[in-house]
């Protein structure tokens, strides 16, 4: 039996259900909270603890999630007493990957939505295994792929053994971690080292292009010197349509139902990885009309005359995408966001790019800064003000004012942040069921 310590982390989370679905007893503990990720548990039948060290027996195997140990964990801290086998998530991660031809998407932005709709395809056209960090995560023995998302914080993407690497861009971020830029791409660099067949890369991204391969890279991108290009793109409000050439050589016409840039260069990508499989490309455009997205990655509900989107942003990049997303697919629409700064450390670090970003919408409510493994009094004096204060349209919201969102009629509110927001979004939704 396999003890997961930390199980409700996405990445935890997904693993678990993939290793049961392998037919490996697991289980797992974590704090008496509700996460978003719990669903898929529950659905398969994994039980969940609340973390006590009574929890930990002789028989176990221990999986450790990446933010515990003995210091700030009783469980970590009596497994190590009772010498139990423990294994980092990476590691494990790493061992499922040798398994099958495994294909690691990574990235400081898309990696989880491009990995969502990678399985998505591949799954519909001949069966895939996955683990993505939306917390989902399948395998079956007699699956070929397995579609990998592969996080560079402290460098744990290089535990995998990738038969194809995808790499969607390169920025800095993990502030806490990464030394500076040139850290950053150094982790990458080692990264595709570990690819064993080719390496797919974003062309359009000069970052990524500072990376050197000794096997086959295909670039991928808008500028015509890739060797996956999308012509004659279409925006619109239902989506994207767009045409792609292989070296210069026609393909097929695409269609999207998702919106933003960004989106078109995450289907380039899994576009790229089915060519090289020579997967039927009509089955491919077929699979990819129907992908809908990642869990909290835009994920829409209507209320009323307005649309609340829950997305996973954080970064000002990943900001700007959604919403530049939102303003594609609801042109008439005004442009509410409700952000969550994530750690102090990055919000010092990006406080000038996240406010040029949000000053592109038409209302601005910032909440307090989320430590994350940070703490406040390490920063002291840091505040959502170093960023609503340069706002002119801004105001502080707290989990428990839902009320100050029902003035906004005929609007898309944003919620963005890695934090489930859920107790605030479905508090606003009732109230303003309830107001009407």
């Amino acid at each position: 039996m396999y003890h997961f310590i930390g199980i409700k982390g996405s990445g935890m989370s997904a693993l678990a259900q993939i290793m049961n679905s392998l037919g490996i007893d697991v289980q797992g503990s974590d704090v008496d909270k509700h996460f978003f990720t719990e669903e898929g548990l529950i659905k398969n039948g994994i039980k969940i603890y609340e973390f006590n060290k009574e929890n930990i027996k002789k028989n176990l195997k221990i999986v450790q999630g990446n933010a515990f140990n003995e210091n700030n964990n009783e469980e970590v801290k009596r497994a190590k007493e009772l010498n139990l086998e423990i294994i980092t998530y990476q590691e494990m991660v790493g061992k499922i990957s040798k398994m099958f031809k495994t294909i690691c998407i990574a990235g400081c932005h898309g990696k989880t939505t491009t990995t969502a709709m990678l399985s998505h395809v591949l799954n519909d056209i001949t069966g895939c295994n996955y683990l993505i960090g939306d917390g989902t995560g399948y395998a079956n023995k007699k699956n070929k792929y397995f579609a990998l998302e592969s996080c560079e914080y402290k460098r744990h993407f290089l535990s995998y053994f990738p038969s194809y690497s995808i790499i969607t861009n390169i920025e800095l971020d993990h502030v806490d971690y990464y030394k500076d830029l040139d850290d950053v791409i150094a982790a990458y660099q080692s990264f595709i080292n570990k690819t064993s067949k080719t390496a797919i890369l974003n062309g359009d991204d000069e970052n990524v292009k500072k990376l050197k391969f000794d096997k086959k890279i295909i670039y991928y991108g808008l500028n015509e010197e890739n060797n996956v290009v999308a012509k004659n793109i279409i925006y619109s409000e239902n989506g994207i349509e767009f045409d792609v050439f292989i070296d210069n050589k026609f393909i097929k016409k695409f269609n999207l139902n998702l919106y933003g840039n960004h989106m078109l260069m995450n289907a380039l990508a899994v576009i790229t990885v089915c060519y090289l499989e020579k997967l039927d490309m009509e089955k491919v455009k077929n699979s990819l009309r129907t992908f809908k997205g990642a869990k909290r990655r835009f994920s829409e509900t209507k209320v009323l005359d307005n649309v609340v989107i829950d997305d996973y942003a954080h970064h000002p990049t990943e900001v700007l995408a959604t919403i530049n997303s939102a303003k594609q697919k609801y042109p008439n629409k005004k442009i509410i966001a409700v952000f969550e700064p994530h750690t102090f450390s990055r919000t010092i670090e990006f406080q000038k790019d996240l406010i040029k970003v949000l000053k592109k919408c038409d209302k601005v409510y910032i909440m307090d800064i989320y430590g994350a493994r940070e703490k406040q009094e390490d920063y002291p004096e840091i505040t959502y003000h170093i960023i609503a204060d340069k706002i002119e349209n801004c105001e502080n919201i707290s989990r428990n004012e839902a009320n100050k969102l029902l003035k906004h009629n005929n609007s898309v509110i944003l919620f963005m942040s890695p934090n489930d927001l859920s107790t605030l979004e479905n508090d606003y939704i009732n109230l303003k069921l309830s107001d009407n």
